[in-house]
């Protein structure tokens, strides 16, 4: 029986709270980044694409609220504006 648990295909899910919560987050650090003058795009690419916490700003608290989102579900959220789903 334990086979058969392990072939089973595994269902990711989020929930619509953790949407919302991720949507603000991003907002968030997008602002922060603005106010100090970065352009927030390119940074957030940075970020996305190396792991690199310090291509964020520490501004209000920015950097650490990036850091309570994994990566994979920034980029989840990203792909499901970006195709209206």
């Amino acid at each position: 029986m334990s086979n058969e648990k392990n072939e089973q295909t595994m269902m990711f899910r989020v929930k619509n709270e953790e949407i919302l919560k991720t949507e603000d987050m991003l907002h968030q650090v997008y602002n922060a980044l603005e106010e100090k003058g970065y352009n927030p795009i390119n940074q957030l690419v940075g970020y996305l694409l190396s792991g690199d916490p310090a291509y964020i700003t520490s501004h209000n608290n920015a950097r650490s609220l990036i850091r309570k989102l994994e990566r994979d579900e920034l980029l989840e959220e990203l792909v499901r504006k970006y195709l209206g789903k």
